[in-house]
């Protein structure tokens, strides 16, 4: 806004310069969606390490195969990746969450696990009444300290002055609600402060160092001065575990309705808690039922999901599979409809498993594959095709299907992303098609890069133009539009993202009069129109031989 002068002298005035640094997005966070041995259900939860997963959600897990993806995708490269972890209860669901009971009645504080799952067997607590406060005052506002052990991992969480007594600044259950990630607190609270877990054994060495104590009790108090020297959550006298009762279960094996059953989309869970998630560029769901597979309906139902986010997803080839021409025969009708938004890999790979004395067993490359994307994104970029002798597959000694020259090239034509043992190499991915790619439906988007690159330049720019919303529809802010969008595709042109030798063979940005007329102005509409030349992968390599004919004369 100008500055209006009031007196003589000097005045300062800044002036906007309409540059908007559009910022590329991330391109390879991977959203996982399975069962898990711990952690939050239906929750998007981001991690950027494989320890991370391990210490959220357990790591591998004999019953399920989400783990492994998981492991995979970090050994070859994999960033950052989203979790959904999903939860089907047993017959009784009060066997999903164990509980915990403090204390004597009528002042029992129950506590249960944070999460589903028989992890929560494993956590011990306790109380004390070592405060820094006045005995007066902690009896008045019923304050007491809480300790909270998961034994499985040694993870110790202790809060301290924390209270009963509603309205309470400490108030425990809403303390443990907002700190602790072992337990939250079950039922109503007591009316008064449960009792210190120590108190029994205090009282028997009060008795029997009282004058007169029998030989009982005595005994007694030496034996309580002996567990009160041992690790408070070693003491089963010290410290309470879940009671046989109170234990929970991992629950039963996932089916289609945990992921896209009733309600799971206006609850955001199952699959459609990934609407927590601010951004993911990968889909990968891992097999998940009896037979070790993913039904072809939530296929369809992942790809409508990831078309809706511009997002892709990685179909892993059906455990049936088990060579070439089953191959080609599924392909029509075991995973899913055709789509630009995703791409499937064939074959599985052979893998030990740590978790079953290393015996080789098969396992889907969707968490493999995913890495690659991601180490190739970092090391290339986006528009390159992570695919190639680069493409390397870290930790596949084998798979489970070996493919011929011959056997790719059918499979390749129908838009199947082969993984093949080359010489040297090693374990690559030979493929780069999405599940349009087959050469009869003759689609733009063929090819997994390119459509890899219009995703992210659509939700670069979606996100780089929410500044555009409201302001004044003229040729001020077109120019604006121009210039940062402009900017924008001019840096990736300059790292190589486009085809041409100059910018104007590589892209285009048009925001003018001509995109936006009068009748657009009125309904509050501006019109930008956006133009690149994608780089398409040297997918086939002719080398032509000629043999010269001998010269004749000098």
């Amino acid at each position: 806004m100008p500055i209006t002068p009031t007196y003589p002298g000097v005045y300062i005035e800044e002036i906007p310069s309409g540059v908007r640094t559009i910022t590329g997005i991330a391109t390879s966070i991977t959203a996982f969606i399975g069962r898990a041995l711990r952690g939050p259900v239906d929750e998007a939860v981001l991690i950027n390490s494989y320890g991370d997963f391990e210490r959220r959600f357990g790591g591998l897990w004999v019953d399920s195969t989400l783990g492994f993806a998981v492991r995979d995708f970090y050994l070859n490269g994999g960033s950052q990746a989203v979790i959904v972890r999903l939860y089907q209860p047993d017959a009784d669901p009060a066997k999903s969450l164990a509980t915990l009971t403090l204390g004597s009645a009528p002042n029992t504080l129950t506590l249960e696990a944070a999460s589903e799952g028989a992890w929560g067997n494993n956590l011990r607590a306790r109380i004390d009444h070592d405060l820094a406060v006045s005995d007066a005052q902690a009896i008045s506002e019923k304050l007491f300290n809480l300790s909270v052990q998961d034994t499985s991992t040694g993870e110790i969480e202790t809060f301290r002055n924390v209270s009963v007594m509603p309205g309470h600044a400490r108030q425990v259950d809403n303390v443990l609600k907002n700190q602790s990630k072992l337990v939250r607190v079950s039922g109503a609270l007591p009316t008064d402060r449960p009792d210190d877990s120590d108190a029994a054994l205090n009282q028997a060495i009060a008795t029997g160092s009282a004058p007169g104590a029998t030989d009982a009790e005595k005994q007694a108090q030496a034996t309580a001065e002996a567990e009160l020297k041992k690790d408070p959550f070693e003491s089963a006298q010290r410290s309470t575990g879940v009671a046989d009762a109170d234990k929970a279960t991992d629950g039963q094996a996932l089916t289609e309705a945990n992921f896209t059953g009733s309600g799971t989309e206006a609850n955001k869970t199952g699959l459609y808690a990934l609407e927590q998630a601010d951004l993911f560029s990968l889909l990968c769901i891992p097999p998940y039922n009896s037979t070790n597979d993913v039904d072809a309906s939530l296929i369809d139902a992942a790809i409508a999901y990831c078309q809706k986010r511009r997002a892709m997803l990685l179909i892993d080839p059906p455990s049936t599979w088990t060579d070439k021409d089953k191959a080609k025969t599924g392909i029509k009708s075991e995973v899913g409809s055709t789509s630009e938004n995703a791409a499937i890999f064939f074959p599985r790979l052979k893998q030990a498993n740590p978790l079953k004395d290393n015996q080789v067993e098969e396992f889907v490359p969707c968490g493999t594959v995913a890495g690659v994307f991601s180490r190739t994104d970092g090391d290339r970029g986006i528009w390159k095709a992570p695919a190639g002798l680069e493409a390397t597959l870290v930790g596949v000694p084998q798979l489970s299907v070996s493919l011929t020259d011959a056997e790719n090239g059918e499979l390749n034509q129908l838009g199947i992303n082969c993984l093949r043992t080359m010489p040297a190499a090693g374990r690559v991915i030979w493929g780069s098609r999405t599940r349009v790619g087959d050469d009869r439906l003759a689609s733009e988007w063929k090819y997994i890069p390119v459509r890899r690159l219009a995703l992210y330049l659509q939700e670069s720019l979606y996100r780089g133009t929410q500044w555009v919303v409201f302001e004044p529809n003229d040729e001020p802010l077109w120019s604006q539009i121009r210039l940062n969008l402009g900017a924008f595709m001019n840096n990736l042109f300059r790292q190589g993202a486009f085809q041409g030798k100059s910018p104007a063979e590589a892209y285009f940005v048009k925001c003018d009069k001509e995109t936006t007329t009068q009748d657009d102005i009125n309904l509050g509409i501006v019109n930008i129109m956006v133009g690149f030349a994608p780089l398409k992968p040297a997918e086939f390599v002719i080398i032509k031989f000629q043999q010269l004919a001998g010269q004749s004369g000098a």
